[in-house]
């Protein structure tokens, strides 16, 4: 697969500029959160995997594992309801993160059932950067999937 597009080709084009501040956006969340990094990484495999995009995914399961992430859990995220490897925090956002990302076809969104979950498990600012995260990560991986951005190449560490 080829990519049509690199939304970085020309730094000085508008999309270039708009892509590098919601990098920031990106970095900013991942590095700053208290939302456990391994959680982070979880949520956001889980999105793009439902997204379709194979760079996201390439990404996040290369940096989860790069960080300690061991192969059966990250092997198991996409079947994380029905696996005993993960913890009931990790459950709650995953759960979150679906239902963020398939809002398309929930009508209301994310259950009062998933955010009361969440809430059992995650401060008010936690529960903010996971909305933040699903958030970015869904944009991110629309631009990434419109664009065909392969995956596959990505080396561990590059981003966040």
């Amino acid at each position: 697969m080829t990519a049509r597009l690199s939304l970085f080709g020309k730094p000085d084009a508008t999309a270039a500029k708009a892509a590098t501040q919601f990098g920031a956006a990106s970095k900013t969340i991942l590095q700053e959160s208290a939302l456990p990094a391994a959680t982070q990484k979880l949520v956001l495999l889980r999105a793009s995997q439902i997204n379709g995009d194979g760079y996201a995914t390439d990404v996040w399961t290369k940096n989860a594992a790069a960080a300690g992430e061991s192969a059966t859990r990250l092997n198991l995220v996409a079947a994380w309801r029905d696996c005993t490897v993960f913890t009931d925090a990790e459950r709650a956002a995953l759960e979150l993160a679906e239902q963020g990302t398939d809002i398309a076809y929930a009508a209301g969104g994310v259950s009062d059932d998933a955010w009361a979950d969440a809430v059992k498990h995650y401060d008010e600012d936690q529960l903010s950067d996971l909305v933040m995260l699903v958030a970015l990560i869904n944009a991110t991986n629309r631009m990434s999937v419109m664009v065909r951005k392969p995956g596959g190449g990505y080396e561990p560490g590059r981003l966040g």
